[in-house]
């Protein structure tokens, strides 16, 4: 029985939840059975310290490692996402898993150089749909979101806040664009173990591949039991491991070593095509398009002037053999007399008798024209080796004289002399036509009516040169003096602020005297205070005992005085009542 794709290994809590798959227990899948083997390796830490999956490491060499979970120390990300060639491979990976999966819209390789934060929001929401299609990106406080759900995922590295605001800027591209290089081999791994088991899965039926058996499994328990158990000890590279893993893959996988090396070639041939693309398409096409007009245009026009002197030569090698057929039709009429004249004088011979003398005579006559007729020959022969060697110069002397004229043509062209409408023409005509359109004289007219045109061109630049150059000489010595002013001003300026500086360090001087003396004032009148309130203390508790003295004197006053007249007292009368005098006080 096959076990369900969400069984673990461990009683471990999860970093995910559970409809998402983790990447420690992920088993490498291919869809094809023969190819380059994605194996991931560790990666090499030369820091002293490192925070691995499981926890920290101790600063000790040889020391055992911490397993447990929840290291708080933060990870360096080993990827070179400073690098670009690799950013662009991780942007044509991104592009083309957009490409595959269909995401809405159009994605392209040069819109990923630099996006907006709209568009990276868009690709993460496509993205992290494929995990979990429930998903919907919030609409406030997005900045703050997708930071969450990555290290919710178990992203290992830190990606701030900040780096939100501004995603297509040349300082953060890099980081964001890891971040989704890495949820996309996240969804990659999902997506590839959604639909098979992971461990210890059985054939129940033909069609399971090799790589869901037992051997595969155990291989590679017994690949990362070795692995961790020397990561725990404090090792950092397992390159051994590596290679003995590899080996044992490829036997079991039947891995043909020339087919990865022909794969590996067409995969360079193939980089090295798309990479020439790439810069092409990044030229400016519409120029290209246009020089190569321009160039097929002059093609043309040589391919008409090499025509037009095609058929001229045609026509004189025509009028040469009318010439050459009236001549032959004249030889013929003559060999025709001749045989008329030799069947005649044949007649003549057979009817008449020859003496010796005739017999010699006709033989010399013969022999003399034989002799004609091949001298006429050889000269025939020669005159047409000569007609021939003739025709030939003439061909090699145009085809000298049209590259000198296309030379010149593309020289005027630069300078802008052709056509008649041009910058530098002034009206005139500068083109020189083929010697078919010109007689002689009229070559010799043009040429010296262009050499003329050509001449006051050239004392015209050279007047205009020799302007410039006064310009040029009176700038330089305005630039002299303005440099001079500029340095003198520079001068005033530094001691002006030398002055400033001197000015401000007595004026700084000045404050802290000015402060000493604050301080100083404000320590007397603290003691004057001080001491004006002692003495007012004093001068309140005398006069307190002084008007206790008084009334105590008051008192013993008034009862020695109110004895005093007691003790003397005369009472009165006054009608009837007895009247006492009292001391008033």
């Amino acid at each position: 029985m096959n076990r369900a794709s969400s069984s673990r290994l461990s009683e471990l809590p999860q970093r995910v939840e559970s409809n998402r798959m983790s990447m420690v227990y992920a088993t490498p899948q291919s869809k094809q059975s023969f190819g380059k083997l994605n194996i991931p390796k560790p990666q090499s830490v030369t820091s002293e310290r490192r925070t691995s999956f499981f926890g920290s490491r101790t600063s000790g060499a040889g020391m055992a490692r911490n397993s447990t979970f929840g290291g708080t120390e933060k990870m360096k990300d080993p990827r070179p996402l400073h690098d670009k060639a690799y950013v662009q491979q991780c942007i044509r990976q991104l592009c083309e898993f957009l490409s595959e999966k269909g995401f809405p819209g159009s994605m392209t390789v040069k819109s990923l150089q630099s996006p907006s934060t709209k568009e990276f929001l868009k690709i993460f929401e496509f993205i992290y749909c494929l995990l979990d299609p429930t998903f919907q990106m919030p609409t406030s406080k997005v900045e703050e979101e997708v930071p969450r759900i990555l290290k919710d995922l178990g992203y290992p590295f830190v990606l701030s806040k900040s780096s939100m605001y501004s995603v297509g800027a040349p300082h953060t591209w890099p980081q964001v664009l890891g971040a989704v290089v890495w949820l996309m081999d996240t969804v990659k791994i999902f997506c590839c173990m959604s639909d098979q088991d992971l461990l210890f899965a059985d054939f129940s039926d033909g069609s399971t591949e090799i790589e869901d058996g037992v051997a595969f499994n155990k291989l590679f328990l017994d690949y990362t039991a070795e692995t961790y158990n020397k990561f725990m000890q404090g090792a950092d590279s397992f390159d051994e491991e590596d290679a003995d893993y590899l080996a044992k893959l490829k036997r079991l996988y039947n891995v043909d070593e020339g087919l990865l090396a022909s794969m590996e070639e067409k995969y360079r041939m193939l980089s090295d095509e798309v990479e020439r693309l790439e810069k092409e398409s990044q030229t400016d096409r519409l120029m290209v398009k246009r020089t190569e007009k321009v160039k097929l245009q002059t093609d043309l026009q040589k391919l008409q002037s090499y025509r037009s002197n095609l058929e001229s030569f045609k026509a004189n090698l025509e009028n040469k053999a009318s010439g050459l057929a009236e001549e032959l039709e004249a030889s013929g009429l003559q060999v025709e007399t001749l045989k008329q004249e030799e069947s005649r004088l044949q007649h003549i011979l057979s009817t008449q008798k020859f003496t010796p003398a005739d017999i010699e005579r006709i033989n010399w006559e013969k022999r003399e024209l034989q002799q004609t007729i091949n001298s006429l020959s050889k000269s025939l022969e020669q005159a047409e080796q000569h007609m021939w060697n003739e025709e030939i110069a003439l061909a090699k002397a145009k085809e000298t004289a049209e590259v000198k004229l296309a030379e010149y043509h593309k020289l005027a062209r630069k300078l802008k002399l052709i056509p008649v409408s041009a910058e530098n023409a002034c009206g005139h005509d500068f083109e020189i036509r083929t010697s078919t359109e010109y007689g002689p004289s009229t070559m010799v007219q043009c040429r010296t009516q262009i050499q003329q045109l050509l001449r006051k061109l050239i004392t015209d630049v050279d007047e205009e040169c020799s302007r410039l150059t006064d310009m040029k000489l009176s700038l330089e010595e305005s630039i002299e003096q303005v440099n001079s002013n500029i340095s003198d001003k520079a001068n005033d300026l530094k001691q002006l602020r030398e002055q400033i500086r001197r000015l401000d360090e007595q004026l700084e001087q000045d404050m802290q005297d000015i402060a000493h003396e604050e301080q100083k004032w404000s320590a007397e009148m603290e003691s004057v205070e001080t001491h004006r309130k002692l003495l007012e203390k004093k001068v309140t508790l005398g006069y307190d005992e002084s008007v206790e003295q008084l009334k105590a004197a008051q008192q013993h006053l008034f009862s020695l005085y109110t004895g005093t007249i007691l003790s003397s007292k005369k009472p009165m009368r006054s009608g009837g009542l007895w009247l006492t005098t009292l001391p008033v006080c």
